[in-house]
C-alpha cells in the first residue's frame, strides 16, 4: 500500500456537524483527509473545504468500511452515529434504529481499524451515557466520569454509546488498538443542523429567535439545565486527547458553564435584538399540539472537567454568550438571508 507523504486522517461521519468542522481543521493542519458519510456531501461546507476525498458510503455495511479503512491511517475519528436533538432521541420512536444503526457502524469500524493497523482512533461518546439517577437535580447534576456505573442512561442512544465505549477499549486491551474515548457534552456552533427536528437546543433557540415576531416556544418548564461547548473548543480538546499517549479516557469534553434552558433562550432573544417572550410548553398543552409527550431528557447535565484538566492540562475558555453570538449570526443569515 502506497502511503501518502502527508499525514493521513479519516473522518467517519465527516458530513455531519462536528465531523465537518474537524475534517476542515485537519486539512488546514496539512493532513491528507478522507471523509466518509451516508450523506452525499456536507450541507454547509464544500468537499474541497474539508477534505481531499469525500466518499458517500453506509458504514453499516462491512464491505464499505473495509474499503474506506484501507491503510494505516495516522488518525481515524469515528463520529458517525444515528442521532439528533431531544425531538429525535427522547420520543422513543427511533430507539431501535438508533441502537441498531450506531452499533453496526461501531462494530464494523473497530474491527476493520484493527485489521488495517491504524495508528490512532478516536471514538466520540456522549454525556447521554451517564445515569439518569445522577441528573434529577437541575442545580447539582453529577457527570464525573467515575459516576457512569451502575449504568442507567436515560435513552437508548446513551446505552449504545456506553456499549461502544467499552467496545473500543476492549479492542485496545485485546488487540492493541490505540483508541481514545471522549464523552461530548452538547457541542454547538455554525455550519450545523438548525432546523428539521434533529437540531440541538442552541441552534433551535437561535432559529426560533431569528424567525419569531412575539414569542419563542421552549419545551418543558425551562428550568432544566445543560452546559454547551462551542465547536472550536471541542476540536481543540479532541485533538489534544488524540495526540497524547498517556491517557485513553473515557473523559468529558464539554463546558462547565451550566444554564437553565430558559436562560439559553433569553441569550438568543438578546442576540436577536427583539422584544420576545418565552412560552414554556409542557404537559397536556404540549401533547395537544404535537401528539406526543414533551421529550425533555434529564433535569440537569453539566460537564465535569476535573479529569481532563488533570490529564491534559487544558480547559475551555469561551463563554456561552460568545459562542451563541457566533452561532446566532450564522443561523440568522440562513433564516433571513
Amino acid at each position: 500500500m502506497i502511503r501518502h507523504e502527508l499525514k493521513t486522517a479519516l473522518v467517519l461521519g465527516g458530513g455531519g456537524f462536528i465531523g465537518g468542522h474537524l475534517a476542515r481543521r485537519l486539512k488546514d493542519e496539512g493532513f491528507w483527509v478522507r471523509v466518509v458519510d451516508i450523506k452525499t456531501s456536507h450541507e454547509f461546507f464544500t468537499n474541497d473545504e474539508i477534505c481531499h476525498e469525500y466518499i458517500e458510503g453506509d458504514l453499516r455495511d462491512p464491505q464499505v468500511v473495509e474499503r474506506v479503512i484501507d491503510r494505516e491511517f495516522d488518525e481515524v475519528y469515528q463520529l458517525a452515529a444515528d442521532m439528533g436533538g431531544a425531538g429525535y432521541i427522547f420520543t422513543g420512536d427511533n430507539d431501535a434504529n438508533v441502537m441498531h444503526n450506531s452499533a453496526l457502524v461501531n462494530l464494523n469500524v473497530v474491527y476493520y481499524a484493527t485489521k488495517a493497523k491504524v495508528r490512532r482512533i478516536f471514538y466520540s461518546s456522549s454525556a447521554c451515557m451517564y445515569p439518569e439517577y445522577n441528573q434529577m437535580d437541575p442545580d447539582n447534576p453529577n457527570c464525573e466520569e467515575s459516576s457512569a456505573y451502575p449504568a442507567n442512561p436515560d435513552s437508548e442512544y446513551g446505552w449504545e454509546k456506553l456499549f461502544s465505549e467499552r467496545l473500543f477499549l476492549a479492542f485496545n486491551r485485546n488487540y492493541g488498538l490505540d483508541a481514545k474515548v471522549a464523552r461530548y457534552h452538547n457541542i454547538f456552533g455554525p455550519q450545523g443542523t438548525w432546523t428539521g427536528g434533529k437540531e440541538k437546543a442552541p441552534a433551535a433557540m437561535c432559529r426560533k429567535a431569528a424567525e419569531a415576531d412575539s414569542e419563542i416556544e421552549v419545551w418543558g418548564d425551562g428550568a432544566q439545565t445543560r452546559s454547551f461547548m462551542y465547536i472550536d473548543e471541542c476540536l481543540e480538546a479532541t485533538i489534544r486527547l488524540m495526540r497524547q499517549n498517556e491517557f485513553r479516557g473515557p473523559v468529558n469534553i464539554g463546558s462547565e458553564e451550566m444554564v437553565p434552558i430558559n436562560e439559553l433562550a433569553q441569550i438568543a432573544i438578546d442576540l436577536s435584538g427583539k422584544d420576545l417572550k418565552i412560552n414554556n410548553l409542557d404537559g397536556q398543552d404540549f401533547i395537544d399540539k404535537y401528539g406526543f409527550p414533551c421529550p425533555l431528557g434529564v433535569r440537569g447535565r453539566n460537564s465535569d472537567n476535573k479529569l481532563y484538566k488533570e490529564k491534559l492540562g487544558w480547559e475551555p475558555s469561551m463563554t456561552l454568550r460568545e459562542g451563541m453570538a457566533k452561532t446566532f449570526e450564522w443561523i440568522n443569515e440562513q433564516v433571513n438571508g
